[in-house]
């Protein structure tokens, strides 16, 4: 991965990172579900942070039915970036059925939840 830029790893191997970021998801008891948002927008957000690398993956749900993969890091300089993937319609099938039921519910909620891993990966 050393020699691919993170855009490049973002726009050509999304369904790799949306898959590991499930895996992650799953595997937490508990794992949290937040609500966020700025001006005019807001969305369901679950979050991966990899400490050691300084690197964040999220996946966002937004009003109707927006789903996107968001990657933030820092750079040698310690400056922020984020790169964001809307998620294709083939990419949203990778995500379980508990997960996308349980992030319009914080979305529609406007409120964050708290729960096992393992129910997000019901089908």
């Amino acid at each position: 991965m050393a020699d691919m830029s993170y855009e490049d790893l973002v726009k050509n191997h999304s369904a790799d990172m949306i898959e590991k970021l499930v895996r992650w998801v799953v595997s937490q008891d508990p794992v949290e579900i937040h609500h966020d948002f700025t001006d005019d927008d807001q969305w369901a957000i679950v979050s991966m942070h990899i400490y050691e690398e300084d690197q964040e993956i999220s996946l966002r749900l937004h009003p109707g039915g927006l789903y996107d993969l968001y990657f933030g890091y820092y750079d040698d300089e310690d400056e922020f970036f984020e790169i964001i993937h809307v998620l294709t319609e083939e990419e949203k099938k990778i995500l379980p059925d508990g997960l996308k039921k349980v992030m319009l519910s914080v979305l529609a909620k406007e409120e964050g939840m708290r729960i096992p891993g393992n129910f997000l990966s019901k089908k």
